[in-house]
């Protein structure tokens, strides 16, 4: 059996490197990792973005799973994004345990601002 001890990090699959460090950290505002110049942080969370073009695979923008960035406030930070140009899917979902939100990266990869405001039974 395998021990898998965590996940190490998200690889987000981009055409353009530049562009997807400058969403990921200039409009979502992850951390930059001071030793990887295309990982940057979200808590303990890693997104290593990547060209997989390069390695010779094919680009295929990630969807229909969107990965959730969890937030303190998912209305408040809509709009901040929304007013950096970012477009969302939709209105802003009340699930009655959680707030989602839905938006893509500049190459469609899918992402979701998330909170769950219900207290665990």
């Amino acid at each position: 059996m395998t021990d898998i001890e965590r996940l190490d990090f998200l690889g987000i699959p981009t055409q353009d490197l530049e562009r997807s460090r400058a969403f990921y950290r200039e409009t979502l505002g992850l951390r930059p990792d001071e030793h990887g110049e295309w990982e940057s942080w979200a808590g303990d969370t890693c997104f290593a973005i990547w060209a997989p073009e390069t390695l010779g695979r094919e680009f295929v923008a990630q969807k229909g799973n969107p990965l959730p960035l969890r937030v303190a406030d998912v209305a408040a930070s809509r709009a901040a994004l929304e007013a950096k140009g970012v477009t969302f899917f939709g209105p802003t979902i009340d699930t009655g345990v959680c707030h989602m939100a839905f938006f893509a990266d500049p190459d469609g990869n899918e992402l979701m601002l998330h909170r769950r405001y219900a207290p665990y039974e």
